[in-house]
């Protein structure tokens, strides 16, 4: 009896195969990882004008019970910065020691700004001294009476965005990403 045997050539992949299939899951990956990155930019923008709103709505409310906008008329000449702690003071902090202390008839215009319920992850620092910022993590600009541009005559508040960057006037070359209210 005769045995005949069969020799079985087993195929692998060729180099140009691995390359081929791995240049597809490569730009694969680029394309997520793009993806990802404009997801969280305008994430971190609606955040920014979320923000914007609940401060601006806290500030239009200072206003109605205190006659005028928190700060003084040269508050944020120096273009809106180091501000985001005086509006933290009025719409939050003062409100709060006064119910505190007894006072009844305080009013805190903003109870988003409470540092212990951040759920906006938008303050930075403890008690008195907390700061208001944005998703990336610079803070609010504000500016009232002489210092605000014609657009909003008010009062402005912006965000630098994304670049940190600020001239605000809302012309700037570095304004191109700033979130505001003007």
């Amino acid at each position: 009896m005769k045995q005949h045997f069969r020799i079985q050539h087993h195929r692998g992949f060729t180099l140009m195969e691995v390359l081929v299939v791995m240049t597809i899951i490569l730009l694969l990956a680029g394309l997520t990882i793009g993806g990802l990155q404009f997801v969280k930019t305008r994430r971190d923008n609606n955040r920014a004008e979320i923000h914007i709103n609940l401060l601006s709505r806290g500030i239009e409310e200072y206003k109605l019970d205190n006659g005028d906008y928190p700060g003084d008329e040269t508050t944020g000449s120096s273009g809106g910065t180091g501000e985001s702690n005086m509006l933290f003071q009025a719409l939050y902090y003062e409100g709060f020691e006064a119910l505190e202390a007894g006072d009844n008839s305080a009013t805190i215009y903003l109870s988003e700004l409470d540092p212990n319920n951040d759920a906006q992850k938008w303050l930075e620092g403890t008690g008195s001294s907390t700061i208001i910022i944005d998703p990336w993590r610079t803070e609010y600009h504000y500016r009232r009476g002489a210092a605000t541009g014609a657009v909003n005559p008010d009062y402005d508040l912006w965000s630098s965005g994304e670049d940190r960057k600020t001239e605000g006037d809302g012309t700037s070359p570095d304004d191109k990403d700033d979130i505001r209210n003007f």
